[in-house]
């Protein structure tokens, strides 16, 4: 497992790969490369995010344990969206995030979203389902001091990231159909999703009420006795 040794450099790229450079590849596989460019852009999602991840620990060995972790967890996540109607990505990717870091959660999410895509359809809003889930996780491991003290505050930032899911994708559709950004059009989308983002904000609260307690459970038996 390779590592970055330099302590600045890591900080500089938790900053710079999720809130510029991930962004700025998003933006330009819809105004210059356009509609074939998806998967492209999506690798390049993943390396970055694979990057972030490398950034987010020191040791090769608490790397490699770490990236096993990240392996179970993803899979658990990609079968769990063949569950109708209630998927259970958000919070695998969250309850990640929270007890092995953000960087983690960050990689989960976007994995989830290219490898699930597989089966229900690749497009050119994979990337954006990558970064709206990768961004959920890496915001959970931010706030993974307050998440794991209370299960009150999990279920509450679990119906938020719902919303936010939710914001992300009409924002992605209102950019990829119209090529421009309409306040007006982008409120329409908002009101129409309604019913969706509702749905997906419940299932995500029962999700967080049922996983939060066992899977945080062991991964912190895993972090013991594994030292990750």
């Amino acid at each position: 497992m390779i590592t970055i040794k330099n302590a600045s450099v890591r900080n500089a790229l938790r900053i710079i790969i999720p809130f510029a450079l991930i962004p700025a590849i998003i933006i330009m596989g819809v105004y210059v490369f356009k509609e074939n460019s998806y998967m492209f852009i999506s690798v390049g999602v993943i390396i970055l995010s694979l990057i972030l991840f490398i950034s987010g620990f020191e040791k090769k060995k608490t790397g490699t344990r770490r990236l096993i972790i990240v392996a179970v967890m993803t899979a658990l996540s990609v079968v769990g969206r063949f569950i109708p109607v209630f998927k259970p990505v958000t919070a695998l990717t969250v309850i990640t995030a929270v007890y092995i870091g953000g960087e983690a959660g960050f990689l989960v999410g976007t994995m989830s979203a290219l490898i699930s895509n597989f089966w229900f359809g690749q497009g050119p809003w994979t990337p954006f389902q990558m970064f709206a889930w990768g961004m959920i996780g890496l915001v959970g491991g931010l706030l993974s001091k307050y998440l794991k003290k209370s299960k009150a505050a999990l279920i509450t930032y679990g119906v938020a990231a719902g919303i936010v899911y939710s914001f992300i994708m009409d924002f992605w559709a209102i950019i990829w159909n119209n090529e421009i950004i309409s306040i007006e059009a982008y409120l329409a989308s908002l009101l129409t999703a309604i019913p969706y983002t509702v749905i997906y904000a419940i299932s995500n609260m029962l999700f967080f009420a049922l996983l939060a307690k066992p899977f945080g459970e062991k991964l912190e038996r895993v972090k013991l006795k594994y030292g990750v």
